[in-house]
């Protein structure tokens, strides 16, 4: 784990090893997170949770340059559209609507 800066902002890095594959990551912000694509975005609508996902990322900046792929419908409400880059996901999520 990691914490990082996002504009001011406190993010936390997961990163988790995998044996044989790249790793899994998630960065999580105030009020929802952005993951790889080894996570579900269909799990994370089914809870009712801000989520975007990025696919083909290896480090915590992959993931803040990717561009989002999917997203939520509560994602949706803070402004997180397919095609931005999970940075600008992360700060939506990280304003405190």
């Amino acid at each position: 784990m990691e914490q990082l800066d996002l504009e001011g902002r406190k993010v936390l890095g997961i990163r988790v090893e995998l044996p044989g594959s790249p790793p899994l990551l998630v960065l999580v912000a105030e009020e929802g997170f952005v993951m790889c694509g080894y996570l579900n975005v269909q799990a994370a609508e089914k809870l009712g949770v801000a989520a975007a996902m990025v696919s083909g990322v290896r480090t915590f900046e992959d993931v803040l340059e990717a561009p989002v792929r999917a997203c939520t419908s509560k994602a949706r409400e803070l402004g997180v559209r397919e095609g931005m880059k999970g940075r600008e996901a992360l700060e939506l999520m990280a304003r405190g609507h």
